[in-house]
């Protein structure tokens, strides 16, 4: 008895000792989530993504979980009914409410950022522009979602957030090593340019060699631990609906005639326009003298001219501006020579697609190309492309040799580094564009989430203490047989 006893009384001592020799134990991160809103001059998309709660290096590594494309145009075209342009979201925060966790949607941040489509608005009527964005957040309010606020960014933010998507999604910042099982920087990072085309302004952004402390157009980021100066610069009024509603009223008070030859038409293609609609935008100077007031109409007849075009397309830029300088590039905007590889995304992306020139083609291939194009019948094209927008189709011609006008003039691209310049839209899953480094930024900004720690035992004790538990019941029955 005597036995048992002493055995039963180191059972209760191990179960004890094992109860009391504990320690911390760090449980998986939670996943946070995030919605930004993209309300861009021609349509707007909702992006939902979501991170692990603990950051590196107080960064969000961040991945997209939906997108979505709201139907109907742009926010700033609901200029004369504001409440529908909230409205408008509905339908995509209701998707995006169905990728989000009920649990987890109260603390979603929600975000809307307007890019130059809504900057023409407010320079066009403030007031406005403002009741539109008031719309916006006021439906944003009625959805279980953390709304942060609707703004207009700068040209200059949404340029260097797509310059953040591009090097975040191609692993330039940061990149998982199975080896360490953790996220490293890589070793002679391959920092990328950007290059976006939008429907009402285009913008460049990249590290140039050297310092760019005496650039004007100079933003600074800190993302994973390490800081970037960029050059970026948004240029208003060139994006390519602006552009084309330019180069017409250009062609239009050239002539005083009803009927205008158009050289990047396609031959016996005509488009009939009403001399209001150039006073619509900031972009086509609707105090110009030149411009006849009244609703005049005007018809523009194709004429399938490929270098009329391009000759035409040139006449937008102010290149004289800049003085034979070749830290210029139009208008007397300063840029530091190009360097590194690009990526041409967005519109860029979408006329060079359509063309089949993004492939890396050489730029004899590439001009070329646009040449051959832009001498085809209206005839030949619509029957060619049946399923493409009859409205798009006949602007690709102007569209292309913008793009070329744009890279080659103005951003001062040659025939070598043409091949650096690379057209894509999408990275992996995830949409090239601003707002996944604007959620990226941002994530700078929402605390990380301390790791959730919970008590627990350690396995090794635990296991020691049972199994000698059972080992000193076993004895002490045997003990009481014997």
């Amino acid at each position: 008895n005597a036995i048992v006893g002493a055995l039963v009384a180191l059972s209760i001592i191990a179960l004890v000792l094992s109860l009391v020799n504990i320690e911390d134990v760090t449980l998986p991160p939670t996943v946070k989530y995030g919605m930004v809103f993209d309300a861009g001059s021609s349509h707007t998309s909702l992006f939902v993504y979501e991170w692990d709660s603990d950051k590196e290096n107080d960064t969000g590594v961040v991945s997209q979980t939906l997108s979505c494309e709201v139907q109907g145009q742009g926010i700033s075209s609901y200029a004369n009914d504001p409440p529908k342009a909230g409205d408008s979201l509905r339908e995509c925060l209701d998707k995006a409410l169905k990728v989000v966790p009920a649990a987890k949607q109260r603390d979603v941040p929600a975000y809307l950022g307007a890019t130059a489509g809504m900057r023409l608005l407010r320079e066009q009527n403030s007031s406005v522009a403002d009741q539109v964005l008031a719309e916006v957040a006021k439906t944003m309010r009625e959805y279980p979602v953390a709304f942060k606020g609707a703004q207009i960014l700068t040209g200059e933010e949404e340029g260097a957030y797509g310059w953040i998507t591009i090097n975040y999604l191609l692993d330039s910042f940061t990149k998982y090593s199975p080896k360490a099982h953790t996220w490293v920087r890589p070793e002679a990072a391959n920092i990328l340019g950007a290059l976006d085309l939008g429907g009402a302004s285009t913008q460049i952004s990249f590290m140039p060699r050297g310092s760019v402390i005496n650039w004007n157009d100079a933003s600074k980021f800190m993302l994973y631990g390490y800081n970037y100066n960029i050059y970026t610069h948004s240029y208003l009024c060139y994006g390519q609906n602006e552009m084309l509603k330019r180069l017409a009223k250009e062609l239009i008070v050239s002539f005083s005639s009803t009927r205008i030859d158009h050289p990047c038409y396609p031959k016996d293609y005509n488009e009939t326009i009403s001399l209001s609609s150039f006073r619509t935008s900031p972009c086509t100077n609707q105090s110009d003298p030149r411009l006849i007031h009244g609703d005049r109409n005007v018809t523009l007849e194709g004429r399938g001219n490929a270098s009329g075009c391009l000759a035409a397309v040139k006449k937008l830029f102010n290149f004289s501006a800049c003085s034979q300088s070749q830290d210029c590039t139009f208008d007397g905007v300063s840029q530091p020579p190009v360097s590194g590889q690009f990526i041409a995304f967005s519109a860029f992306y979408y006329n060079f697609e359509f063309l089949n020139l993004t492939e890396g083609q050489s730029l004899a291939t590439v001009r070329e190309t646009i040449k051959h194009f832009c001498t085809r019948s209206w005839e030949d094209l619509s029957s060619s492309y049946p399923e493409e927008n009859p409205e798009r189709l006949p602007k690709y011609c102007a569209n292309a040799n913008y793009i070329l006008t744009l890279l080659l003039d103005a951003y001062k691209f040659n025939k070598t580094s043409w091949n650096n310049i690379f057209f894509q839209m999408k990275a992996g899953r995830a949409d090239i564009g601003w707002t996944l480094g604007y959620m990226l930024n941002l994530t700078n900004m929402i605390p990380a989430e301390a790791p959730v720690r919970m008590k627990g035992h350690v396995p090794s004790l635990w296991a020691a203490a049972v199994t000698f538990i059972i080992l000193t019941l076993a004895l002490g029955l045997a003990a009481l047989l014997l």
